[in-house]
């Protein structure tokens, strides 16, 4: 009985170990992996922003990608699970044969809109399309729980573009890039403060190469990862995502010292908005002031919020901007 009893013992103690060992291993070579992945990044023209002399009519449903590069959804088949983050991450394909990162989860939501805010003032982004219902052959048990629709399906599922010439290359750093102490980083941090971002750090960030209109190579400074958005800044405790009622209550701007805008952000670096002028604050405010309420519904369409939560948002958003606009200077 003694010897049972101690084999008993030692058997939770081999599959702890085992754990010890496999976890760390399979964190490692899903790293190599993504690294792998990533291309050297060619000399080229660093871009964070552009103009958007369009601005007034941007599609805010479809996003950067626009109707024609929409995935096709008749036909998508799971490659690969990417196990790093915290959202559920697969590798797939659809119907046509391009590649997507599909993200399931409490964040699709809240990316697909701030995605399509940040784009719509001028910022370089990644195409992201968010499907209200999704069918992922051979997809895995995913490995925390999300929602599921009709049919076995995938509720809200945020599909990231892999798309033919471009190249990921490395993360890039809100205190050490091209753009450091000029108004288009400063006004990227508004958006930050204006989304409730709270989790600002550098592994959310990614270089794409690519090439522009005019076959000229240039380097985009894109905030690929706006997961942790429309929710509650603060602490691993109090922080939240894709709660719009909590976003709602939430302080934005607490006034201004000195030509600086104080913000009420309580998240990750939150020292980078000791940067942000009055006027880089008035100026990302001017450009937010140009969208209708039919962009700004549109956004929140796109990422499948309901109508209630949607005019929530709108009416949020709209006084963000008001109290940009209102800034002294």
């Amino acid at each position: 009985m003694i010897r049972s009893k101690t084999f008993q013992n030692v058997i939770p103690f081999v599959a702890w170990l085992a754990l010890l060992v496999l976890v760390p291993l399979a964190f490692s070579q899903d790293k190599k992996k993504d690294k792998e992945e990533r291309a050297s990044v060619v000399t080229g023209e660093a871009v964070l922003w552009r103009e958007p002399t369009d601005i007034t009519s941007r599609d805010l449903f479809l996003g950067s990608g626009g109707e024609e590069n929409k995935p096709d959804l008749s036909h998508v088949t799971f490659e690969a699970e990417k196990s790093t983050g915290y959202s559920v991450k697969w590798d797939v394909r659809d119907g046509a044969g391009h590649k997507w990162v599909a993200k399931l989860g409490n964040e699709a939501r809240p990316e697909t809109a701030a995605n399509r805010l940040i784009w719509a003032v001028g910022y370089v982004t990644e195409t992201v399309y968010l499907a209200p219902c999704a069918h992922i052959d051979g997809a895995p048990k995913p490995r925390k729980e999300v929602k599921r629709c009709e049919g076995d399906g995938f509720a809200d599922v945020r599909f990231e573009a892999r798309g033919e010439g471009v190249k990921r290359g490395d993360n890039w750093d809100w205190k050490s890039n091209p753009f450091a102490g000029k108004r288009e980083l400063n006004g990227l941090l508004v958006m930050m403060a204006l989304l409730n971002n709270w989790d600002l750090k550098t592994t959310n960030n990614v270089v794409l190469q690519t090439t522009n209109a005019d076959g000229a190579s240039e380097s985009r400074y894109v905030v690929s990862d706006l997961g942790a958005t429309f929710g509650k800044t603060g602490g691993p405790i109090s922080h939240s995502r894709n709660e719009p009622e909590k976003y709602i209550k939430t302080k934005f701007v607490e006034g201004e010292d000195r030509g600086r805008v104080k913000f009420g952000y309580h998240g990750k670096q939150s020292d980078l908005f000791n940067q942000v002028t009055l006027a880089d604050a008035k100026w990302i405010g001017g450009l937010l002031a140009q969208l209708s309420d039919k962009q700004l519904e549109d956004a929140f369409r796109a990422a499948d919020f309901t109508p209630e939560e949607t005019q929530m948002l709108i009416a949020e958003v709209k006084d963000r901007i008001n109290e940009l606009a209102n800034l002294p200077g």
